[in-house]
Order: structure tokens, then C-alpha cells, then sequence
């Protein structure tokens, strides 16, 4: 290809290295991008908008594997929506993350043999802000390594001065609705953090643990409980049994005797209790289990707090300064010397809740929390996806979002935390509550004995007000006119429940009953090669820097893209990013090629009647390659439409055209000019198609070729109609008698560069023109006075005789071939046998009946191809 490529290189032709390296290059490119504004959207602009907001990443995070999967895929939708005219917004930002900031900034006082209380509320928080400027934000360096086309102007920070605003506003708005209140109630409780956690930053393992089978009463009032955790029993203000458990029916209503204590408390009947699991009798323990409290509150039941915010025990004076652990033991050894110890399981293996941060177990605590009433938000929330104002990709996750939202409960939005937006509730001398907005003065001083509320708000506060909040509400700006609502929320599946959820109550209620965006697209989660979840106990996560630096950006984006299927998580390991890189560096010498060859954008493409079959074929396969890729992005088939791309480019561009072209380019004229243009044409629209998934190399290759200024401001490629169906079948018929011919070829052992005599009988077929290429890309020579044909393949309308002589062994060879035969008639016969047997077909299922069809299938297809090589060797 070289030699040839170099002796038809034009004098004026753009010059590219003779390799690609994506670590020359990507970084300058990319600050090329920003500094000229392709990125930045323009409020007044009339094209239409297409807006899309990024999960705001932690400010303590780095990009992850999940990161990079998810950004790719939103930076393929809004660069390819920018090329189609569209005024395309990618907005950038950080969440602040209460509890992960906080505690990164208490390690570093930790090292200075400080703490938080040393400093004082104010100069923590402040020290904060300090580590934010300094530590804070490192993705966003790593975000434009991955080639983020994000509108820096735009970046925005849940604690900057203009959330914080509309965070007080919406606050303010829910409470004078009625919609925000404060009340006790069971939360997840973090003893080494000491706040209030969310749902989401609880992670359950299975532990190690004990399971305790208590006796409690005396006598013939006597009951057995089971508890991994018996330090709660100190708290126990009842026993509760089915309502219809023949068992223990004489014993409702009257009180027992909880051990280690002087107080009895009552048997309940409850439905909640399930007869069926342990001895069907469950201990009560209001103030430290969610169950427990809504029995507690069905009941009328006391709620007794034994355990403070460290889970150190409060009450009963034998165990009283305990630690939760430790009372565990001492009450167990206690309840064993009374002999009230039933039974005992250790090791227990159970589902325990952990503090995400910290690792810490997490202790179910009652605790006077702050919280939204939902019912009224999760109804429209719900109506919203039902009536079609938003739609879920892929459908079927609908289920799962209706399943949340039509059960949520009323959502605890307080944490004891210093680091946040501070809960703007004020408490008056005389048992004032007041809730102060953005530009109201609080209703009075310290000094006049006014405070503020200790707590701050969950962090999926302000992050839930993200879609609206980061285009300037409460006031209304340009951008909030323009670019909302956003038109595609992209995200994980494993946060419907907590981010996407609580958006959507947010911006149906703040924006009276607009939608935050249009279509929820769901994505699956990153996992290994083998399917296993990415965790560092597993020592099985990666870095995606690492695969950058190796096998560069676009790599790394192609394999997560090629992966990306609605819904679905995705495996993926190193082997299959080099063959990205390959894939890479395949565009880039085949570019580079015809570039040498002078491959042209200049002037019209020829009309049709001008071109070649081939020209024609590769023309029509472009375009509907074009139509394929669009549906493919419509419905979110990332995979599909990275996979469309690499086969069209690679096998169909790259591995036929060019190769079949090659004879046309040597032989110059006419046919070669068009060829180059054609060529020209279908370089720049499969870059353009390329250019969202993989915007590096494109960019590089697409400048060269057409001498644009940038494939990120190109036009999207348009299908232009044009369809040859009958070149398409010709093209596919010379593919057919090629790839016979060399599967014959490396059947008999030949070299792939080995020449042989051959004489090419095509008369009468469409692909006589072809003869030229056939003979170049299967390298056979013209025939010779003393050509002997000792095999003749018959291929779809043609006949390929070839000229063995002295390059196989004909009896060897046909001993092979017989060998095989027999094996795979005994493979047909088999099949036919089984296909034959109604009892078989009865019991089978049908998948195993289908793969008994494709084995008989094959076996046909065996026995046809060797058969056709028997016949086309010389008789002995």
C-alpha cells in the first residue's frame, strides 16, 4: 500500500504523520475548542435550543469509570446537536456534598490535632471554602481530558450565591405552602458522622453477626423474641404478635416483664408481624426501627431513646457509657446468667446498612428531623410520565419509577452538618418559628434571644433544583427562557430513585408545572469484563486516565459508547479499549492513504451515470449508514450506533472500497478523478458521523481532508435519498466471490501474499469490470502459456480456475477434504436425527431446537463448500 500510496501521491496533497498520537494532540485540540467559543450557547440566538444539565459530580470526586461513561454519551448528544443547527447548551457544575466535604476537611484538621468544634462554625465553614479552592473540583481538569464539550461560562457550583438563592426561595415557598414541617421520626443515623444520612449514602454488605433468641415474661405469660441486636432491648416498650396466631391470642393485651429492666410492657397484635418467620413474636423498639415506630404509632406505644448520637448507651446503669457494641455483649452475658438465653447463632450472616463516607453501620435513630411532605409532589411527578409530558428510555424502566413514586414517603431533608446551605428557620424567645427568604432579615438577634435553625439540607436539595436553579431561577433570566426545560436528563438507573425523582417534584412545583426535561435516559453501570461490579475490594476497579494516557480519549469513549445499551450495565476491559485504539489508528492510516492518493472534497460529487459500481455501492451505504445512525440516536442505541459506524468504516470504507479502488487510483483517468471525489465524500461524512463518539481524531482527520475550520461547528451529515440497489447487489456478489476464493486459498495452505496463475471466466456477470481488483486483492496472476487449471471454483455466476501445480499436494489434499466431509455428514445426520424425532421435539425446549437448526444449517453449508473444493481439484 505504501509504495503504491507514495508513487501516486499529488504534489498539493495534505500532509499527516505517519502515525497517530492521541497525547500530541487531544489536549491541544481541546483548549483550541474552548478558546474559540464552541461550547457556549447563546441565549438570544434564534436556533432552537437543546439544553442538557451534567449530574453535578461531587467537589471531593475524580472521574470514575461511571463518570466517563455517562459524559461521553451526553457530549455525543449535544455535539451532535450542535452540527445540526441545534443551539446546543451542555452545562457544567459541582455539587457541594455535605457529608464527603466535611469529612475531608475534619481528616485534615484530624492531622493538625484539631476538630471542628475547636474552630467554630464560621471559620470551619469557611476553612471549607478555603479546601474547595485549593482541592476541590479536580474532575473538571479531568472532564476536559475526556473532551467534554461543556459550556464553561456556564459551570456553576450548588453553593454558589445564585442556587443558594433558589435554594431559600423553594424552601420558603414549601413551608408557606405547608409542605415542609418538623416532627420526629425514624432516620438512617451516622454515628461517626453524626447527621442524618439519605437513603443513598447507606450501602448494605452482608456481615458477620449474632442472632439471640430471648425469653420475655415469666411463667405461663412468657414469649421468645429473636434480635441481631440486643442492645435495643433496653428500649422495648412492646411485643407484638399476628393478630390471628392461635398462639399467642391469650396473651394479647397483657403485660410482661422485659428483662433486665423493672418495667412490663404490653403484647400487641400487629399485621405487620408475620407468624411464619422466627417464633412469630418480635420485640418493640420505637425510638431505633422504622417497623418498630410505625407499630409504636399504630399502638400509642412509648418511644424510649437508649442510645445518644455517638451509640453510646443512655439508660439502665449497668450498661449506661457503653458503646452500642459493647452493651451488646454485657446484655447478652446478663440475659445468659438469668437463663433467659434461648438460643444463640454465631456467625449470622445478614444484610447490615453502612455510612457510605465512613464505612460506619448506620443506627436507625428517632431524631426531630425537618421534612417535605410529598404525596401532592410525587402525584405530579408521577402524572407527568404517565400523560407523556416526559418520557423514560428505555420504557420498561417506567415501572420502576412509578413503583417509587407512587409509595414515597415524606422525605427527611436535615443533617447535622455545618457544611451546607443552612436550614433558613428561625427560633423566636417566646417559642417564635420563623422562615426567612433570600431577601427578608432574619426577625431578630442573638442578643434578643432569635437563633438560627443548627441544621442543613440534604444535599439532593439543592442538587434536586439543579435543571432550573443553574439557568438563574428564581429570577427570569435569558437562559431559563431559552434553555428550559431541558430536553434529556442522562443518568444512571441506580439514582432514579433519588436524584431524577426528587428533580422532578421540584420542577413541576417551582415552575408551575413545567417539566425539568423531556426525555429521562436511562443508562446502566460500568462493570468489569466479566460482568463483576467495580469495586476496590475486589481490586478490580480502573482508573480511566490510565486508558487514556495509554491508549488516548477516544479509545477509551468508543469502547463505553460501544457498550452503551438502554438500561443495561456495561462490562468492559482493557483488551477491548486497545481494539478501540485500533480502530483509531485504522481511520487514521486509511485517511492518510487516500489523502495520498488524492482523495478530494472539492467541487460536486459526479453525477451517478460518471461513477463505477463500486462508487455507487459505497455512495448508497453511506447513506443509509446516514438514516441508520440518526434513528439510532433518537432511541438512545449508543451501541448500536457506534457499532453501525465501526462496521461501516472499517469493513465496508476501509477494507473494501479502498482496496477495490486501489486499481482505479494506479490506473488514473477519468474513473480515478471520480473515484477520488467519491472517496473525498464518503471520508468527510463517515468523520462527521465519528465525530460525537470519538471528537479527536476526527477533528484532526476531517481539517486535513476538507480544510474546514472544525468538524465541531460541520454540518451534521443529511441522507440525500440516494439509493443503488443494484450496484449494492453487485458489489455484495464480487464480496461473495473474493472471500470464497480466499477461504479456498487459506484451506490449501497458500501465503496470504503467494501468487497463483488463475484464469477469471466473468462473462456474462455484472462484475466483469471488476477483474482487475479480483486479481489485485486475491493475488492471482494472469494465466501463462503453461497454465494448467488444476481446481475450478464455480462462485456466485463466475468461474475461478487456479493453477496449484507444485504449490499443494493434490492426494493430501484430498484426503483432508474427504475427512472432513464424513464429519460433516455425521454432524448433518445427527441433526436430521434429532429434527426427526417427534418425542425429542415434544420435551426440547425451543431454544435447543433452534440451535439443532443452526447446527443442520451449518452442516449443509460445510458439506456445500467441500464438495465445490473436491470438485475444483485435478482428478489423481
Amino acid at each position: 500500500m505504501t509504495e503504491n500510496a507514495q508513487q501516486q501521491t499529488p504534489a498539493n496533497a495534505p500532509e499527516l504523520p505517519t502515525q497517530y498520537a492521541p497525547a500530541e494532540v487531544e489536549g491541544k485540540l481541546y483548549e483550541r475548542w474552548v478558546e474559540r467559543g464552541y461550547f457556549a450557547a447563546d441565549a438570544k440566538s434564534e436556533k432552537p435550543p437543546y439544553t442538557i444539565v451534567i449530574p453535578p459530580p461531587n467537589v471531593t470526586g475524580s472521574l470514575h469509570l461511571g463518570h466517563a461513561f455517562q459524559h461521553t454519551l451526553m457530549d455525543a448528544l449535544t455535539r451532535r446537536k450542535r452540527m445540526q443547527g441545534y443551539e446546543s447548551l451542555w452545562l457544567p457544575g459541582m455539587d457541594h456534598a455535605g457529608i464527603a466535604t466535611q469529612n475531608k476537611v475534619e481528616q485534615q484538621l484530624a492531622e493538625e490535632g484539631k476538630s471542628r468544634q475547636d474552630l467554630g462554625r464560621e471559620e470551619f465553614v469557611e476553612r471549607v471554602w478555603q479546601w474547595k479552592e485549593e482541592y476541590g473540583g479536580k474532575i473538571l481538569g479531568q472532564m476536559r481530558r475526556l473532551g467534554d464539550g461543556v459550556d464553561w461560562d456556564r459551570e456553576r457550583f450548588t453553593m454558589d450565591e445564585g442556587l443558594s438563592k433558589a435554594v431559600q426561595t423553594i424552601f420558603k415557598k414549601l413551608y408557606d405552602d405547608e409542605l415542609i414541617y418538623r416532627a420526629e421520626r425514624i432516620i438512617n443515623w451516622c454515628p461517626r458522622c453524626l447527621t442524618a444520612i439519605s437513603d443513598i449514602e447507606v450501602e448494605y454488605q452482608e456481615d458477620d453477626g449474632e442472632l439471640v433468641s430471648i425469653k420475655y415474661g415469666e411463667g405461663d405469660e412468657t414469649l421468645v423474641v429473636a434480635t441481631t441486636r440486643a442492645e435495643t432491648m433496653l428500649g422495648d416498650t412492646a411485643v407484638a404478635v399476628h393478630p390471628d396466631d392461635e398462639r399467642y391470642k391469650h396473651l394479647v393485651g397483657k403485660r410482661i416483664k422485659l428483662p433486665l429492666t423493672d418495667r412490663t410492657i404490653p403484647v400487641v397484635a400487629d399485621t405487620h408481624v408475620d407468624p411464619e418467620f422466627g417464633t412469630g413474636a418480635v420485640k418493640v423498639t420505637p425510638a431505633h426501627d422504622p417497623n418498630d415506630f410505625a407499630i409504636g404509632r399504630r399502638h400509642g406505644l412509648e418511644s424510649i431513646t437508649v442510645m445518644d448520637e455517638r451509640a453510646i448507651i443512655t439508660v439502665h446503669g449497668p450498661f449506661e457509657g457503653l458503646d452500642r457494641y459493647e452493651a451488646r455483649s454485657a446484655i447478652v452475658g446478663a440475659l445468659r446468667s438469668q437463663g433467659r438465653i434461648v438460643a444463640e447463632k454465631r456467625p449470622y450472616v445478614h444484610s447490615v446498612g453502612h455510612c457510605s463516607r465512613c464505612r460506619t453501620t448506620i443506627e436507625p435513630r428517632q431524631s426531630l428531623q425537618w421534612w417535605v411532605k410529598v404525596a401532592p409532589l410525587a402525584q405530579a411527578a408521577g402524572d407527568a410520565v404517565r400523560d407523556g409530558r416526559v418520557k423514560i428510555h428505555p420504557e420498561d424502566m417506567s415501572k420502576r419509577y412509578f413503583d417509587w413514586v407512587d409509595n414515597l414517603n415524606d422525605w427527611n431533608i436535615s443533617r447535622q452538618l455545618w457544611w451546607g446551605h443552612r436550614i433558613p428557620i428561625w427560633y423566636g424567645p417566646d417559642g417564635e418559628t420563623v422562615c426567612v427568604g433570600p431577601d427578608e432579615q432574619p426577625p431578630g438577634t442573638e442578643a434578643e434571644g432569635w437563633r438560627q435553625d443548627t441544621d442543613v439540607l440534604d444535599t439532593w436539595f439543592s442538587s434536586g433544583l439543579w435543571p432550573f436553579s443553574t439557568l438563574g431561577w428564581p429570577e427570569q433570566t435569558p437562559d431559563l427562557k431559552k434553555f428550559y426545560p431541558t430536553d434529556v436528563l442522562l443518568t444512571g438507573h441506580d439514582i432514579i430513585f433519588f436524584w431524577v425523582a426528587r428533580m422532578m417534584m421540584f420542577g413541576l412545583y417551582a415552575m408551575d408545572g413545567e417539566v425539568p426535561f423531556k426525555t429521562i435516559a436511562l443508562t446502566g453501570l460500568v462493570r468489569d469484563e466479566r460482568g463483576k461490579k467495580m469495586s476496590k475490594s475486589f481490586g478490580n476497579v480502573v482508573d480511566p486516565l490510565d486508558w487514556m494516557d495509554k491508549y488516548g480519549s477516544d479509545a477509551v469513549r468508543f469502547t463505553l459508547a460501544r457498550g452503551a445499551n438502554p438500561g443495561t450495565d456495561v462490562p468492559i476491559g482493557e483488551d477491548w479499549v486497545q481494539a478501540s485504539r485500533n480502530f483509531a489508528n485504522k481511520i487514521w492510516n486509511a485517511t492518510r492513504f487516500a489523502l495520498m492518493n488524492g482523495a478530494t472534497v472539492e467541487g460536486p460529487l459526479p453525477d451517478a451515470s460518471e461513477m463505477s459500481a463500486t462508487d455507487r455501492w459505497i455512495l448508497s451505504r453511506l447513506n443509509k449508514t446516514v438514516a441508520e445512525v440518526d434513528a439510532f440516536y433518537e432511541d438512545f442505541q449508543f451501541a448500536k450506533l457506534s457499532d453501525a459506524l465501526y462496521h461501516f468504516a472499517w469493513d465496508e470504507v476501509f477494507d473494501w472500497y479502498v482496496e477495490l479502488s486501489k486499481t482505479t487510483f494506479m490506473a488514473g483517468g477519468a474513473a480515478a478523478d471520480v473515484s477520488k471525489r467519491v472517496l473525498g465524500e464518503v471520508l468527510d461524512v463517515t468523520l462527521r458521523l465519528l465525530h460525537p463518539v470519538v471528537p479527536f481524531v476526527t477533528e484532526t482527520l476531517w481539517t486535513t481532508l476538507t480544510g474546514g475550520e472544525s468538524v465541531v461547528i460541520a454540518d451534521w451529515p443529511k441522507d440525500s435519498g440516494f439509493r443503488d440497489t443494484g450496484a449494492e447487489r453487485e458489489i455484495e456478489t464480487l464480496q461473495q466471490v473474493i472471500t470464497e476464493v480466499r477461504r479456498f486459498r487459506a484451506d490449501q495452505g497458500l501465503q496470504p501474499g503467494q501468487r497463483v496463475p488463475a484464469r477469471l471466466t466473468l462473462d456474462g456477470t455484472a462484475f466483469a469490470p471488476h477483474e482487475a481488483a479480483i486479481r489485485q486483492l486475491l493475488r492471482l496472476q494472469p494465466e501463462g502459456d503453461a497454465f494448467a487449471a488444476t481446481a475450478t471454483l464455480p462462485v456466485a455466476g463466475a468461474q475461478v480456475a487456479l493453477d496449484l501445480s507444485g504449490t499443494i499436494d493434490v492426494a493430501a489434499e484430498r484426503k483432508r477434504l474427504a475427512k472432513d466431509l464424513a464429519a460433516a455428514e455425521k454432524e448433518k445426520a445427527q441433526a436430521n436425527g434429532k429434527l426427526g424425532n417427534e418425542a425429542f421435539l415434544a420435551k426440547a425446549p425451543d431454544h435447543v431446537v433452534d440451535k439443532i437448526r443452526v447446527r443442520l444449517a451449518k452442516a449443509d453449508e460445510d458439506i456445500a463448500r467441500i464438495q465445490a473444493q473436491l470438485e475444483g481439484l485435478p482428478q489423481a
